[in-house]
């Protein structure tokens, strides 16, 4: 069992802020409550949640989202976060 150690916690904070940046955006809103935020980053991710740096009206606010359960691995992460944009669309 691969965990999320500080190196894949970096590789996929890059590749979600380079390539998925609207879906951090939909994880800030639907899941951490911030509707009114217009941009946002993935700082880090571990084995229990995501943290968050969402602008809402031009400020940095922290966001911790936790997840339904205990991610195993990187791919785990993957289908997670794919899951969680699905569910965040449809809400």
């Amino acid at each position: 069992m691969s965990e999320i150690t500080i190196e894949v916690s970096s590789r996929i904070c890059q590749h979600m802020n380079d390539d998925h940046s609207n879906a951090i955006l939909l994880y800030a809103q639907a899941f951490g409550g911030l509707k009114e935020a217009q941009a946002a980053q993935m700082q880090a991710i571990d084995a229990t949640g995501m943290d968050i740096n969402a602008q809402v009206n031009g400020e940095n606010v922290p966001v911790r989202i936790n997840f339904d359960h205990v991610l195993q691995d990187s791919e785990d992460a993957h289908h997670t976060l794919i899951a969680m944009v699905k569910q965040a669309r449809q809400s």
